[in-house]
This record gives structure tokens, C-alpha cells and sequence, in this order.
């Protein structure tokens, strides 16, 4: 058996992975990217098997995924990609905004979520705030979302109860900066927001992942979206 990575993203230039099997929506977010300093393309995959195979050989720090691939499925191979290390940010960028697909990935781990009709300056935008350690989902994916979270939360009362009992450990700042963190703005932009220092956002935060005992700023959103703590 494989054993699962537990590397971090690298801090500096975000290495980014693009799988898609259109060659002209490949073309376009390179093009799109080239602009952008702080990213880096280093491989394109056709579908979601050869996605796989070079995450594990170039270890990026983001993947920006399609669904519909040949061979593997986005949905498969994200799963792969997390199973071997959760720490890799993936963005779904496709044409599908099926519940099942939502939610599925959601539960997954993913970190971005944009529709194929959205323009790819919206992409550029998500993996801004992804890089900086916040989530983006479009604004018709978050419906989706919370509605089906909505649903969970009414027929799942044991998970529902579990994170409230976490919710209640957290202070006022906390459940603040919490729901600030999992409306994807970034510890800086917090920061400004609430007129306080970066550092201490970054410590509200880990304290905030210790007493929910979640390891990602995915997982953070997740709770928050079941707990109605992100508006739309």
C-alpha cells in the first residue's frame, strides 16, 4: 500500500496543476496565469488518472480540476489526491453544478468550486484566495450547498450536536474570526477587518482548528456552511 504524504504546500510560488481534457480551456487559463506572478503551471493532465500520477510526481500546491475526464472522473482523482495528501488545494472548475457533484466534492475537502460560465478572471480570483488560505465557491454552488446542508443538519443530530459541542468551546473572537476564515477571506484581510494584527488572527485560527479538531481551512468551512455562520 501506498504510503500518504504528509507534505505542505510550498509558501512561496504556488505551484498549480491544471486537468482538463479541453485543450482550448487549458490554453486559456495558462494564458490566464501567466499574468500572475505568485503561480506557477508546472503540468497539465487530460484526465484524471494522469492528474493523479503527476500530483505524486511534481507534489503542486494547487490543482485546478475538471469533472468530466476521461479515464478517471475529477471526483476520483480529487479523492486519490486527498487520500495521499490532504494538504493539496484543489479547485474544481467545470461546467457542471449537479447537487450530487457539489456536495460530494465538498465533503472531499475541495477548496474552490467555479462554474465553467463564470469568467476565468472568477478562477484567478479563487485561486488567490485559496493560495492565502481561504475557500470560493460561486455564488450558485454556495446556494446549492446550503441547502443541502441545511437538509443535513436536519436529519443527521448526532454530527449536528458534535459540532455544536465544538462551537460552544470557541470565544466571541474566535467564533468571529471563524466564520470570517470560512467565508474565505484570508488571515490579512481579517486582520484589517476586525483592526487587529495578522499574527493574532493566526493564533485565533489555530486555536479555533484545535478545538473543532480540524486540520484544514475546508473542513472550517464545512462546519460553518452546517452551522448557517456564512451568508449568501
Amino acid at each position: 500500500m501506498e504510503q500518504k504524504s504528509t507534505e505542505k504546500p510550498h509558501v512561496g510560488k504556488t505551484k498549480t496543476l491544471l486537468a482538463d481534457d479541453h485543450p482550448v480551456v487549458l490554453e486559456g487559463i495558462i494564458r490566464a496565469f501567466e499574468k500572475e506572478p505568485d503561480f506557477e503551471i508546472v503540468g497539465t493532465a487530460p484526465d484524471g488518472f494522469q492528474a493523479v500520477k503527476m500530483v505524486k510526481a511534481l507534489k503542486p500546491d494547487l490543482v485546478i480540476m475538471d469533472i468530466s475526464m476521461p479515464n478517471m472522473k475529477g471526483i476520483d482523482a480529487t479523492q486519490e489526491i486527498k487520500t495521499w495528501n490532504e494538504q493539496i488545494q484543489v479547485l474544481i472548475y467545470t461546467m457542471y453544478s449537479d447537487r450530487e457533484y457539489i456536495t460530494t466534492l465538498f465533503r472531499l475537502g475541495i477548496s474552490a468550486y467555479i462554474l465553467k460560465r463564470e469568467p476565468i478572471k472568477e478562477v484567478i480570483r479563487a485561486a488567490k484566495v485559496v493560495k492565502y488560505g481561504g475557500t470560493y465557491f460561486s455564488s450558485g454552488v454556495r446556494k446549492v450547498l446550503s441547502e443541502q446542508l441545511d437538509a443535513l443538519t436536519m436529519g443527521d443530530l448526532a454530527e449536528v450536536r458534535e459540532m455544536q459541542n465544538g462551537i460552544t468551546k470557541l470565544t466571541v473572537r474566535e467564533k468571529e474570526v471563524f466564520a470570517l476564515l470560512a467565508d474565505g477571506l484570508t488571515p490579512k484581510e481579517i486582520a484589517e477587518r476586525l483592526c487587529i494584527s495578522t499574527k493574532t488572527i493566526e493564533t485565533h485560527k489555530y486555536n479555533i482548528m484545535h478545538k473543532l479538531e480540524v486540520s484544514s481551512i475546508a473542513q472550517l468551512t464545512k462546519i460553518a456552511f452546517k452551522k448557517g455562520l456564512i451568508e449568501f
